[in-house]
């Protein structure tokens, strides 16, 4: 017999089929886990980067490919998503001015700030540190330009959308059910 030795084609052959048994059953598991397990939530897929966009830059909510986008909450950004579709209708484009950030970019605007304010608590008015950072969650989105901002400061609560302080029309975050009341703006956040 050429290519073996005597008897070894009779033991090739149930190798082969658990290897294919095998290999099938992982090909169909979920998330690489074993078969069977039942159906899990995907996972989201993080992109690399700070989530930075250049000041006075937005992005598309397309753009999955930009951190900024593609951290968010899939909750959120399916929610602005939608209001986009609903916004572009009546003539009105939502852009994104910020979305998801890393820990360390969201400290960098908060030294920023304090460099700017010259006092950590003026700073904090206006950007958490990253521990309280909504954006660095990506429970977060700020939305341009002023009249887009305005469009979801209106009608945002139909998406579960709402501005979430008083003092920045353009921060939004999932804070009601579709179609429910948003809460007041915070005024003052506290630092």
């Amino acid at each position: 017999m050429a290519g073996g030795a005597p008897g070894s084609k009779g033991l090739r052959i149930p190798f082969v089929a658990a290897l294919v048994l095998v290999t099938a059953a992982c090909a169909s598991a979920p998330d690489g886990g074993p078969a069977g397990g039942g159906p899990s939530a995907p996972t989201p897929v993080r992109v690399a980067g700070d989530g930075s966009i250049p000041k006075n830059e937005s992005i598309s909510l397309n753009d999955s490919g930009h951190a900024a986008i593609a951290n968010l909450d899939p909750a959120l950004l399916a929610a602005v998503r939608e209001a986009a579709v609903d916004a572009q209708a009546r003539g009105v484009e939502l852009k994104v001015t910020s979305g998801w950030r890393s820990a360390e970019y969201q400290q960098r605007l908060l030294d920023e700030a304090i460099a700017l304010y010259r006092s950590e608590a003026e700073a904090r008015r206006w950007v958490h540190p990253p521990e309280k950072s909504k954006h660095v969650t990506g429970q977060a989105i700020d939305i341009g330009p002023t009249a887009a901002a305005d469009w979801l400061v209106q009608h945002g609560a139909d998406y579960g959308l709402c501005q979430a302080y008083a003092h920045e029309m353009w921060h939004f975050e999932l804070l009601t059910t579709r179609g429910g009341q948003c809460p007041q703006p915070i005024s003052d956040p506290p630092g």
